[in-house]
């Protein structure tokens, strides 16, 4: 069972992850591969809406995609993609990425090999890993302009999709979590936490809704 206080502390971590910005026509929309098959959904509505002239789906797998999406996330979201009638000409796979690092890294390299010139990219995401994925792009691609989004629905309602509640409350954590270290590693720009949002994380870490927080000896829990 999970506390309606886990619950509410859950809530503000989902609400500040949100970046609410507006979608409006880019140079490239970009999925982040995961194990939300929403995301190719969004990036194909994106697509249709003429928000973006020709997509890249990024990533391999992971450990929570493997037995999901065991022919690669970039592809799953590509055939996805295909059968919500996004044309093959208007699809770009890196199905080589394994972090949001790689991810941005090497679909620069895809779109640089592909000649498409890029001024700004719609970065389609889970819903919790608007900011933190927008925060990396900030400082991994600062050149390029960045809108960010995802699934529009509440927590509860996303849980549901996922079956997984538990595991969704865990990753909303360990986004946080990374939003906060990464600026120190170079791998993001700072972004600012309400006092309010770091209370709630700090009790869902107690609570132990840690499953995927980064290791102690490379980034201390709230406390430690």
């Amino acid at each position: 069972m999970i506390s309606a206080e886990a619950w509410a502390d859950a809530r503000l971590l989902w609400d500040y992850h949100f970046m609410h910005h507006d979608p409006r026509p880019c140079s490239v929309a970009v999925g982040l591969g995961s194990h939300d098959l929403g995301v190719a959904d969004v990036t194909a509505d994106l697509y249709h809406q003429g928000m973006a002239p020709v997509i890249v789906f990024t990533g391999a797998t992971s450990p929570t995609t493997r037995a999901r999406m065991p022919r690669g996330e970039a592809v799953h979201y590509r055939e996805r993609a295909l059968q919500l009638g996004v044309p093959d000409s208007a699809v770009l796979l890196e199905p080589r990425a394994t972090n949001t690092g790689e991810n941005i890294e090497f679909t620069r390299t895809v779109l640089t090999e592909a000649d498409v010139k890029v001024s700004s990219v719609l970065l389609v995401t889970k819903p919790y890993e608007e900011r933190r994925s927008y925060a990396m792009m900030r400082k991994l691609w600062p050149e390029v302009e960045v809108v960010c989004a995802s699934t529009r629905m509440s927590l509860e309602e996303y849980a549901d999709t996922i079956r997984d509640a538990r595991m969704v409350i865990d990753m909303i954590v360990g986004a946080l979590q990374r939003m906060i270290v990464f600026p120190g590693w170079h791998l993001a720009i700072e972004q600012d936490v309400p006092d309010a949002v770091m209370t709630a994380y700090e009790r869902l870490c107690i609570a132990g809704f840690t499953g995927r927080l980064l290791p102690a000896d490379v980034a201390p829990r709230p406390g430690g």
